[in-house]
């Protein structure tokens, strides 16, 4: 059985090949967090690599993008449908593994990520989603709604401004599912980043109203694996789990610096690494034993199979919400949508009133709220400005995960 180090290095080595063939791109993070994403996906990240969109699965977003090939290399080596040859092609016109992640283009990421920050967002928007589906449908033995949502995030990430609004809202809202690993490793492409990021970020999430598990070694997995459990159970709170790592691990003669951040290692520094971590194998070659070990198809078969016999036991106990689960799942709008909106469509033609676009805004939303369960709103204190605020919708908060709208 293959050692933890060596799955790992199976990332390392397969990211800094991809960025050394596309001569573009971040082999520092990648080789930085290869040893938690090793742990969390091997130990804890519930996934069906041969069905992405499994509606049982943990979510998994990369905030911090630029590190696209950490995430390539989880998703061939654990079997999604993202071959050798895709990652071969990294960063190349037309390849199904591009500079950061997109969604839509490359089986099993769950959401697009570039600007700093905005992936910590979406991940924020998921861990809502969770809780707020959860409320709607879950019953008594029928917990059919209860993953994780994951997310990897770095120095930059921490330095928007979006983080701030974001996480004080999960802090708020108690989303108590979502998980934040840090990659706190003190360098950006422009060098150490104390001159100009210097937050005690771990109370600053304590402030927040977060659980935070500060100073973990990212580079031991029992103290990784640690920390992910311990997160895990905590359910009242958001998570977020500050991992020390060296940037660029593995490379002995940038590791550490901003050199390993955003450029390729060059061929002679590839070499160097490869001995430096003891990984023989030619570029691109991963051993049959260790694709073996990563192979998460059979497991996540067994774990979708048995949401399915669950989800099946709740249909035919709760009809109703089982069909109302499946047509969002679908995408599908309502049956009653067309005459509703129809309806709402004629009444304004007929009336045509001039008058003010936000209150336009609210009569839409007015009509097609009591038209759609699903919708969620919401306003920064402006509610009674901008009119976003329907009749009838209830507020999501802390004790109230089944509302629909958030001030």
């Amino acid at each position: 059985m293959p050692t933890h180090r060596e799955l790992a290095n199976a990332i390392r080595a397969l990211s800094m090949d991809a960025v050394q063939q596309a001569n573009s791109g971040h082999p520092g993070a990648p080789l930085g967090m290869a040893d938690i994403a090793e742990v969390l996906w091997n130990d804890f990240l519930r996934h069906n690599p041969a069905n992405p969109t499994w509606a049982g699965r943990d979510r998994f977003v990369l905030s911090n993008g630029h590190a696209s090939m950490l995430l390539y290399s989880l998703l061939h080596l654990s079997g999604y449908d993202l071959p050798l040859a895709e990652l071969q092609r990294f960063r190349q016109f037309e390849s199904r593994t591009p500079g950061h992640p997109e969604y839509g283009c490359t089986p099993g990421v769950e959401t697009t990520t570039g600007p700093l920050g905005q992936g910590l967002a979406n991940g924020v928007g998921m861990a809502l989603a969770e809780r707020t589906l959860a409320a709607h449908f879950n019953r008594p033995g029928y917990a059919i709604v209860e993953h994780f949502t994951y997310v990897f995030l770095g120095d930059g990430c921490l330095m928007e401004g979006i983080s701030h609004e974001v996480c004080s809202l999960a802090g708020t809202l108690g989303l108590g599912r979502l998980i934040a690993i840090y990659d706190d490793n003190g360098i950006s492409i422009d060098g150490a980043v104390r001159g100009w990021f210097s937050d005690d970020t771990p109370r600053r999430f304590e402030a927040y109203g977060w659980h935070v598990i500060p100073a973990v070694d990212g580079h031991e997995p029992e103290a990784v694996e640690q920390a992910i459990a311990a997160a895990r159970a905590v359910t009242d709170r958001p998570s977020l789990i500050c991992c020390k790592t060296v940037i660029g691990c593995g490379s002995p003669h940038k590791a550490g610096t901003e050199q390993v951040h955003g450029a390729p290692l060059g061929p002679d520094e590839v070499a160097a690494t490869r001995e430096s971590l003891g990984w023989p194998h030619p570029p691109f070659v991963i051993p049959p034993d260790i694709y073996a070990a990563w192979d998460a198809r059979a497991r996540g078969d067994a774990l979708e199979s048995a949401w399915n016999e669950l989800f099946a036991a709740y249909a035919a106990d709760y009809p109703q919400p089982a069909a109302e689960f499946n047509r969002r799942l679908a995408r599908r709008l309502p049956a009653d949508w067309e005459s509703g909106s129809r309806a709402f469509i004629r009444a304004t033609e007929e009336k045509a009133p001039n008058i003010a676009s936000r209150k336009a805004s609210q009569n839409a939303l007015e009509a097609y709220a009591p038209l759609l369960p699903e919708l969620l709103g919401g306003s920064a204190d402006l509610s009674e400005s901008n009119n976003t605020l329907w009749k009838g919708a209830t507020e999501i908060s802390r004790e109230r995960a089944d509302g629909a709208y958030r001030q």
